[in-house]
């Protein structure tokens, strides 16, 4: 069961991230999937506010798992932030996502240096004329955003401005104007801790009729957490096991940005993954949370004492994405997806990782990955005979002989027959 106060399920998938970085037709569907699995939706019902976790307990639930992320913009804390044309760059997102915001006038200025204020930047190109200049505090080479999405935003059109942080935003009659902007000399200290530091002296005036702020985000919890061990303030990362995700409070887990703080999409949905095995081992009883857990435990690999193979490895040349062209500067996303022949080329890349993690909820024993690996980097070992029925690779082909004989019978019988 899932419960959502928005009207619809899908989270920041669905309100949050710019429909031309994740097609929303793609995220419905794969909620359709999961109805058709079996799980129920209750959309509309704010948990906290409409129902306690109590009360749920009360119901028969056993386990709960919290992943309301990050909903709440950072705000600037300046001067002229009330002015109307102020606005953050994540309420801007959920509303062309809704649909209530169709369009922006003028120029615009975005704060911020990450992934969202790319995301807003594009957003913003595509529902105005005018000008789109971003902003930050950081030197180019030092933004938190993914190379391919800056290179992104700067084909669309987007300027970035680097080493600037805003000073005060400018208004008149109760509406953005301009904004002023002062020099950032440093955004770290010499522990890397954000400590950013200013050359007030230096100051620059942009006109514009949008200031539109990404700064990052934090937790607003409501009430969904009030009155149990979890329960924390908002802004505060909700404490939990690093391994199985629980909290002190037993039959409540938490997953995505509200426990891990602001991460990719795929680490959400790995941390649901993690967060589902614990719950179902938390509801039947008996089951330990922690044995065969991934501890994420990684050791660097000394590469003074790696030996290079003498003859090189030949890989297929890495496929660029092929963009639509028509599609530019819309809100469809304009990748288009790999023809049947990248797709061959993109398969036939090996990782040469060197081992393999078996995947005991997929993995049926098969083998078909060791004979496929050109480097014999992949060996599968039958540690509990005892609890297996497969059968020995000295037997498969008599075992095999004997199966297919038996269906070559059988299938006669009903050419024959035709029962």
């Amino acid at each position: 069961m899932v419960f959502d106060k928005e009207a619809a399920p899908g989270g920041m998938l669905m309100n949050g991230i710019p429909n031309f970085r994740v097609d929303k037709a793609v995220v419905k569907s794969e909620i359709d999937v999961l109805r058709e699995m079996g799980v129920e939706f209750r959309c509309g019902i704010e948990v906290g506010k409409d129902v306690t976790i109590q009360q749920l307990r009360e119901e028969g639930f056993q386990a709960f798992y919290v992943a309301v992320g990050l909903q709440k913009a950072l705000k600037l804390n300046i001067e002229g932030e009330e002015l109307e044309g102020v606005v953050a760059g994540l309420d801007l997102l959920r509303g062309v996502n809704k649909g209530s915001i169709t369009a922006l006038e003028g120029d615009t200025v975005v704060i911020g240096g990450g992934n969202a204020a790319i995301d807003v930047a594009r957003t913003a190109l595509r529902l105005g004329k005018g000008s789109v200049n971003i902003y930050c505090l950081e030197k180019d080479e030092e933004m938190p955003t993914v190379a391919e999405e800056k290179n992104s935003g700067l084909s669309d059109g987007v300027v970035i401005n680097n080493c600037w942080a805003p000073k005060r935003i400018l208004g008149e009659g109760g509406k953005v104007t301009g904004i002023e902007l002062m020099r950032c000399l440093s955004v770290r200290d010499a522990q890397g801790k954000f400590a950013p530091v200013y050359d007030e002296s230096e100051t620059i005036t942009v006109p514009c009729s949008n200031v539109l702020v990404a700064i990052g985000q934090r937790s607003d919890y409501g009430a969904v957490l009030a009155g149990t061990a979890a329960e924390t303030a908002d802004g505060r990362l909700v404490e939990h096991d690093k391994l199985t995700f629980q909290t002190a409070e037993p039959d409540i887990f938490v997953g995505g940005d509200c426990a891990t703080g602001p991460m990719y999409t795929i680490d959400a949905i790995a941390s649901g993954r993690e967060g589902a095995v614990s719950i179902h081992r938390f509801v039947n009883v008996g089951q330990t949370l922690t044995i065969h857990r991934n501890t994420r435990e990684f050791k660097e690999l000394d590469k003074s004492k790696v030996v290079l193979p003498v003859e090189s490895v030949h890989k297929p040349a890495r496929n660029e994405p092929t963009i639509d062209k028509s599609k530019i500067l819309t809100m469809c996303d304009d990748r288009v997806t790999f023809t049947e022949e990248q797709i061959k080329s993109e398969a036939s890349r090996c990782l040469s990782c060197g081992r393999s993690v078996v995947d005991p909820n997929k993995c049926i024993g098969c083998g078909i990955c060791t004979t496929k690996c050109e480097f014999d980097a992949i060996h599968l070992k039958r540690t509990r005979p005892q609890n297996s029925k497969m059968i020995p690779a000295e037997d498969k082909l008599k075992a095999i002989g004997a199966y297919a004989a038996k269906r070559q019978v059988k299938i006669i019988k009903k050419q024959l027959t035709g029962k």
